[in-house]
């Protein structure tokens, strides 16, 4: 092939592997996302297919799978089969794929013929990657986000101090395993460019989330350390005094005070003026007196707009932001200016989320990215350019190869 973009088979479902691929869309890499044709299923394929609201024109797709399948081609090989096992391996071959991924339970990558040995042994640069929720030393966990979260302590410290523990508003373990294989597989494939190896990488999510537990878990070292910080503080930060959301005459907002010289510039501001004592010159003394600081911010902020506290602070250069539902946020010129988009197939523009980071392939696309492919869309070009005949295609099709 020539000129041939780094090419991705994804065996793909759910989240955390969608998300990781999106990121190497963007980046102008070829993914083939690979599904289960689910013969005699009601809703073949990846479930997330019809999770939301149905979109116009776009039969078996949802608003949910949008997103994280922009710009993927999709393929159906049943791997139950032995046919449709052979056919992955021909692929990797055919297509000179440089990455294969899955989030399969690493309990079944054997039987599925999509372990590393078998698949390197296809093609032995490939460079192999499998998110799950424990990593292969426990290959018969399942995980999923919400789940994650509770085992792996965020539940336990989101949340009102006297409240139930609550999960993030987003699936954030998913994410993050999400970026880790992306990252783990960028890396893989500039070491390659330089040993010529393939390389084998596991991303536990648990381990991923346990990561970011850097400001909770090396607490335990410590035992002086105010135990609670381990502990649930609602909208408070843990270390930083004062941190938190205050209501407003119309809203709420967040100011997040870094060190004591802010403190003393909010203090002796005009109409702060009464914040101030001796005893809270410190990070460590207004910890001492912070249920009484907070008392008193609330009262200032509920005699002021949201807008007229957020311009208070800002001319003091202090960290403010009003709290911002997600249509709010919509309309924000940051967003506005960064939002990728795709074409539904009712002919409208729909805006996503923007990339992480907005790469030359998005801005050579103006940030647009083709709208998710329906259920093996894509099985005869792919199969096609990997040598197959019309008649072969048709062939595997009748035996519920694909």
């Amino acid at each position: 092939m020539k000129n041939k973009p780094i090419t991705i088979l994804s065996l793909e479902q759910a989240l955390a592997l969608p998300h990781a691929s999106l990121r190497m869309v963007q980046m102008g890499w070829r993914v083939i996302r690979i599904e289960s044709p689910g013969m005699g299923e009601e809703r073949p394929g990846d479930p997330n297919r019809y999770i939301g609201a149905p979109v116009d024109g776009a039969e078996g797709i949802s608003s949910y799978f949008v997103a994280p399948n922009l710009g993927k081609e999709c393929m159906t090989i049943n791997l139950k089969l032995p046919e449709g096992r052979q056919l992955l391996h021909h692929l990797v071959n055919a297509l000179e794929v440089d990455v294969f991924m899955c989030n399969t339970l690493p309990a079944r990558y054997a039987a599925l013929g999509i372990d590393y040995k078998s698949l390197s042994g296809q093609k032995p640069d490939l460079i192999w990657c499998g998110i799950s929720a424990m990593g292969p030393g426990e290959p018969s966990r399942a995980g999923y986000d919400p789940a994650l979260q509770a085992l792996m302590g965020f539940t336990y410290l989101t949340g009102e101090p006297d409240g139930m523990p609550v999960p993030c508003g987003l699936p954030i373990i998913d994410l993050k395993a999400g970026d880790e294989a992306f990252t783990q597989v960028a890396l893989a494939l500039l070491e390659r460019g330089h040993t010529g190896r393939g390389k084998e990488i596991h991303v536990s999510m648990a381990q991923c989330a346990a990561s970011w537990l850097i400001t909770a878990l090396p607490q335990l070292n410590f035992p002086a350390a105010d135990p609670r910080v381990l502990e649930r503080s609602g909208n408070e930060h843990r270390s930083f005094i004062p941190s938190n959301a205050y209501p407003t005459l119309d809203g709420f907002v967040y100011l997040a005070i870094g060190n004591d010289s802010q403190w003393d510039k909010l203090a002796h501001s005009p109409g702060f003026e009464s914040l101030y004592r001796s005893n809270r010159v410190t990070n460590e003394g207004r910890r001492a007196d912070k249920d009484a600081i907070y008392k008193e911010m609330k009262a200032i902020s509920l005699g002021m707009s949201t807008d007229d506290f957020v311009r208070h602070c800002l001319g003091l250069k202090l960290a403010v932001a009003p709290v911002q539902a997600i249509p709010q946020i919509a309309q924000m010129d940051m967003v506005q200016h960064q939002a990728q988009h795709t074409t539904l197939p009712t002919g409208q523009t729909a805006w996503m989320a923007p990339a992480a980071y907005t790469t030359d392939y998005l801005k050579n696309n103006g940030l647009h990215l083709d709208f998710p492919g329906k259920l093996g869309q894509d099985n005869q070009t792919v199969l096609a350019q990997a040598g197959y005949t019309p008649q072969e295609i048709a062939q595997m099709k009748a035996q519920h190869t694909i």
